[in-house]
């Protein structure tokens, strides 16, 4: 089995489901520390002006889990993303087909991040067509911290390999150590796709969320986002290569 594992992210990138469609089980990391100024609770769109932020606003609590950050709605966050949307994605060429579960996004009360990230989510794997599973990391008391704690969610699901994104990664993975127990790691390389998008005056954008894609695709997105997925690039298990095509 081969596994991969991210914390939620409200309008995750394309290279995060690039990373979950080439896995058998993807983890969601819900039990991490909330990290402020990153995309768990928001992404970006383009607009007239270029890349702008959507943002879900949180309650902020130092040292919180991601399950247990609620959002602030004492603003009228969901209202003026709606308006945000129909403004910049109106005239997207799909826009149409997404208008009534998006709406619904933003007219439902939410009171944790983690339940808006994970109903996001579950609206990108239908329109982009990924099937392989979920599971929540709180709903396996994984123990020890970076490295170890890979091990052990590795070793508590039977995974033989697992595939972790570059950037960060580098700073908690110990691919000899994850070795050293048996499981090897699969580095993703991933090669962002361009598509047509708004305001093409501005030239292509890369790295949104991914209802830029879907918006401006509608289900030419699954073909637009994996037929640019490279194979991923294997460290220190040269057995597992064929995994990766």
């Amino acid at each position: 089995m081969i596994v991969a594992a991210h914390q939620p992210s409200y309008m995750p990138w394309l290279g995060y489901f690039d990373k979950m469609a080439k896995v058998d089980l993807f983890v969601v990391m819900d039990d991490l520390p909330y990290e402020s100024q990153n995309f768990q609770n928001r992404n970006r769109i383009k607009v007239n002006a270029g890349a702008n932020w959507l943002t879900a606003p949180v309650v902020r609590n130092a040292g919180a889990r991601i399950l247990d950050v609620k959002l602030d709605n004492s603003t009228a966050w969901q209202r003026r993303s709606w308006e945000l949307l129909q403004t910049h994605y109106g005239d997207a060429p799909h826009f149409a087909a997404y208008a009534d579960e998006l709406r619904d996004v933003y007219t439902r009360t939410w009171t944790h991040l983690v339940e808006l990230d994970l109903h996001m989510l579950e609206l990108a794997r239908r329109w982009l067509h990924i099937r392989v599973p979920t599971v929540r990391a709180s709903t396996l008391d994984l123990r020890g911290t970076k490295t170890d704690r890979l091990i052990d969610l590795c070793t508590k699901l039977g995974a033989h390999a697992y595939i972790s994104g570059s950037g960060g990664s580098n700073d908690y993975l110990d691919d000899e150590k994850m070795g050293r127990a048996g499981i090897g790691v699969i580095w993703q390389h991933f090669d962002h796709p361009t598509y047509p998008q708004r305001y093409p005056e501005l030239g292509f954008i890369s790295h949104l969320g991914f209802l830029d894609l879907v918006l401006n695709c509608g289900d030419a997105s699954v073909d637009v986002l994996f037929d640019r997925s490279h194979p991923l690039r294997v460290a220190g298990a040269p057995h597992l290569a064929s995994l990766a095509t």
